[in-house]
């Protein structure tokens, strides 16, 4: 089951990452990356989290393979069968939004670029489904190695997407996108449905109008 974990996590990559990369670019002549971060800064630090996450979801499965042992209560066959269904679903669902996002999709944000707000089919459940994706898929692939390495890269990733969602990308939508994004974001919720929506309420400069808070 390890050795048909990595290969699943590459195969995952390549996807998701590679092949995107490459139809972004066929279709629009942009590959979508926006990778660059300075340091420092609160996407540097979320970008650094991304690169744990990868370099430790790699890493997991070939230590296991070398005889890096499992956490005893994920050490068991049923445990890494359910790992592996929950991951399949994960990099279906992963791809299925990335594919949803269009044009729009990016890795990455440029403060200085708008495009198109996307907010139908998968986007109408959940704000960040890539991202949410992505978590299960990394879940299911813990679950089916199930060593502490595995448990470093799962946890690296929560605390990236984190940053990355509330204080990069919320913000920067919010500033291009404005009361658009402010309503969408009061009744979607942010990685779950119906949790992590933000809460408007009345901006202190300007009382006529409405800003929102996390909720």
């Amino acid at each position: 089951m390890t050795l048909l974990a990595l290969l699943l996590y590459v195969g995952f990559a390549g996807v998701a990452f590679g092949w995107r990369t490459w139809l972004q670019w066929r279709r629009t002549g942009d590959t979508g990356l926006r990778l660059h971060a300075a340091p420092g800064t609160v996407q540097w630090w979320a970008k650094l989290g991304f690169v744990v996450a990868v370099a430790a979801g790699l890493a997991a499965p070939v230590a296991g393979l070398v005889g890096l042992a499992p956490v005893a209560v994920l050490d068991h066959g049923p445990v890494r069968v359910a790992g592996l269904v929950v991951a399949l679903a994960g990099v279906a669902a992963t791809t299925a939004a990335q594919v949803q996002m269009g044009a729009s999709w990016r890795i990455g944000v440029d403060r200085d670029e708008r495009t198109a707000l996307v907010t139908d089919g998968m986007f109408a459940l959940v704000r960040n489904p890539i991202f949410s994706a992505m978590l299960v898929t990394a879940v299911g692939l813990t679950l089916m190695v199930g060593n502490v390495v595995s448990l470093v890269g799962l946890a690296a990733l929560v605390g990236a997407l984190e940053v990355q969602v509330r204080l990069v990308e919320e913000p920067y939508l919010l500033t291009v996108h404005g009361e658009a994004y402010a309503r969408y974001a009061a009744r979607v919720g942010r990685f779950v449905p119906g949790l992590g929506r933000l809460r408007r309420r009345p901006r202190v400069a300007s009382p006529g109008s409405t800003a929102p808070s996390a909720s």
